[in-house]
């Protein structure tokens, strides 16, 4: 059958008109999709305070092991765990019967010594006109003298028999050394009690200050060295701000610390120096024991500050997107001196007046364009302060 040419004119163009829809369409899905809309932010410098944290142990300002130094009985116990005491306040008592014989015994022995001196110098008194008549020889006047001095130093020694006597019998009530509050009791009353017990009767903690004490390592101290004046090491400490205290519940302390000593030297297997900081505590809320980050301030006059919404890491490395040419970013490492709760501080990497993308910069790569929208530091600032 033979198709009539009107129709098979129409047949073509039919398919051109596909055809070309068809190229259009493949074409259209191979088209790069337009560059997405990211905030940016132009990098300032601003002064700023940052910190740095130091896990800490807290410890009071005397913590005395309370312990018997004589054997016995435990005869009574005149507190009760986790009281506060004062000092010279009865803690314990030891049966003291024993060594108050014993000091009797060291009484009667003195006086015996007391009546020998007596009867040494009767003998010696008796003996001087004897041989003065020269009825007696010398050597019996040289005897007796010798027996009187020997009295003598037996009554010195009886003495301090009976001195010791009643330091031993004075042991046997243990008073408190300082004030403080009274740690476990691990022994009960009747227990034997002995000078070379491992484990003390209690602890006494005076914590009137606590004692916050943490580690620098070798390059942190030559740090701390270089940023604060003063000729010696005293001054340089005197010099340094006061410091906070974060407790475990993560809420600062209300009292601020002020660094005290350092120790004498660096120890050898861990490579750090080990500092103080003393915080009053007059309520006693903290306590030996407890746990904490002591947070030292550090004033940066010029800083350069960057959201820390604008980084990203890779292998331990922290990077920003630069805006450059063409509204093309490119990534960069930076170097973070310090942090706050919304901001890093750069002390590589990054100059003023750069650009860096804001936020949305997990789909990007090095390379790729963008449709920037500047956002102001001010307004950013006046939203999260520094």
């Amino acid at each position: 059958m033979k198709i009539p040419g009107k129709i098979r004119f129409i047949v073509l163009i039919s398919s051109i008109i596909l055809l070309q829809n068809c190229t259009q369409a493949a074409e259209g899905s191979n088209a790069a999709p337009p560059a997405p809309e990211l905030p940016v932010y132009t990098v300032i410098t601003s002064p700023a305070t940052t910190y740095q944290e130091f896990p800490t142990a807290l410890e009071g300002k005397n913590n005395v092991e309370i312990r018997s130094q004589v054997d016995g009985y435990l005869d009574r116990i005149y507190v009760e765990e986790g009281s506060y005491v004062r000092a010279g306040q009865p803690l314990f008592k030891i049966d003291s019967r024993a060594y108050g014989e014993q000091m009797n015994m060291a009484q009667a022995n003195l006086q015996v010594a007391n009546a020998n001196i007596q009867k040494a110098k009767v003998e010696v008194d008796r003996l001087q006109p004897l041989v003065a008549a020269k009825v007696v020889s010398d050597v019996q006047m040289k005897t007796a003298k010798a027996n009187y001095a020997a009295a003598v130093a037996t009554a010195s020694q009886a003495k301090a028999s009976v001195g010791g006597a009643k330091i031993n019998v004075g042991f046997t009530t243990i008073t408190a050394p300082v004030s403080g509050y009274i740690g476990r009791i691990p022994y009960k009353k009747g227990s034997l009690i002995s000078r070379t017990d491992p484990s003390p009767l209690t602890l006494l903690s005076d914590i009137s200050e606590i004692y916050a004490y943490f580690s620098l390592s070798e390059l942190d101290f030559i740090a701390f060295q270089n940023k604060y004046p003063g000729a010696t090491l005293d001054e340089k400490l005197k010099n340094m701000p006061m410091v906070d205290l974060v407790i475990a519940d993560n809420s600062t302390y209300p009292e601020k610390g002020k660094m005290s000593i350092v120790d004498g030297q660096f120890d050898k297997t861990t490579g750090a120096i080990t500092v103080r900081a003393v915080f009053p505590n007059a309520k006693g809320a903290l306590r030996t024991g407890n746990t904490g980050r002591v947070r030292m301030p550090q004033m940066l006059s010029n800083a350069v500050v960057i959201p820390q919404e604008s980084t990203f890491e890779i292998q331990d490395k922290t990077y920003v997107y630069i805006l450059g040419k063409d509204n093309k970013v490119t990534s960069k490492p930076v170097k973070i001196s310090g942090k706050t709760e919304s901001y890093y501080f750069i002390s590589e990497g990054l100059s003023p007046g750069e650009k860096i993308v804001y936020t949305g910069i997990g789909n990007l790569k090095d390379g790729a364009s963008i449709k920037p929208k500047a956002i102001s530091s001010d307004s950013l600032l006046r939203a999260k302060p520094l």
